[in-house]
């Protein structure tokens, strides 16, 4: 299984929490088979095992990091991909100045089940990243969009053909349980559609937000699932 760069040192403190918790198991059932009964030690080793190996072995998976279709081929340039794996909770008219005022807002919520791996959704050129501090609410709650704290990337997409628009937003949003935002992008950067950027840890919500004067074609619903750069949200 490969897992993310961007927690390095969370994969390598789960790892040995596993293997400590895997030689405790190993332990504590030899010296209550010893010292009690086979009984009470097959007991106390389902009970060990049925409890702390499966948290760090949860831990350890959401740091996972599987290959997509842009690790694989090229991307179409007329299209603009989901930006994070989760559920389409959102997608609503706003206004933001950014991208020319009108705009089109598509939220992703990803629970703690996702993989938290956020990539480009589309060929980019990275003009701004901004963090800003807010609260933690719920991420499902839609308040959350504007109250919590997040980190902007505002995008400059690269299209030869044109059809694609000027500037787009994607938005990472912390949640209830996501203390830490990685952003790993700086201005100047360029990105191919469905590179990876970075990741919110632990429950979030992923925006991504586009200019309704450009009119592109809806591709997902409510309560769709999607995954980062193998789904398409918009076709223009």
């Amino acid at each position: 299984m490969k897992f993310t760069k961007y927690a390095k040192t969370e994969v390598l403190v789960f790892s040995l929490a596993l293997a400590g918790d895997l030689v405790g198991l190993i332990v504590l059932t030899t010296v209550l088979y010893l010292k009690i009964s086979p009984f009470v030690a097959l007991i106390a080793g389902l009970a060990y095992t049925l409890t702390a190996i499966p948290v760090m072995i949860f831990l350890l998976l959401f740091f996972r990091d599987p290959d997509r279709r842009p690790d694989r081929e090229k991307i179409p340039s007329n299209v603009m991909l989901a930006p994070a794996d989760g559920k389409i909770t959102e997608i609503t008219n706003i206004d933001d100045p950014r991208v020319g005022g009108p705009a089109l807002k598509i939220g992703i919520f990803l629970s703690v089940f996702n993989v938290h791996i956020n990539r480009s959704p589309c060929d980019a050129t990275v003009l701004e990243s901004t963090h800003k501090q807010g609260e933690f609410l719920n991420a499902m709650n839609l308040d959350s969009s504007h109250r919590n704290e997040c980190n902007d990337m505002l995008l400059e997409p690269v299209d030869p053909s044109g059809r694609l628009p000027n500037r787009i937003v994607v938005r990472q949003i912390a949640g209830l349980i996501a203390k830490r935002i990685v952003c790993a992008v700086k201005p100047g950067d360029v990105l191919t559609a469905g590179r990876r950027f970075g990741m919110i840890k632990f429950g979030s919500r992923t925006e991504l937000i586009v200019p309704a004067a450009s009119e592109p074609k809806i591709m997902v619903k409510l309560g769709q699932s999607v995954h980062a750069g193998d789904d398409v949200l918009l076709i223009y």
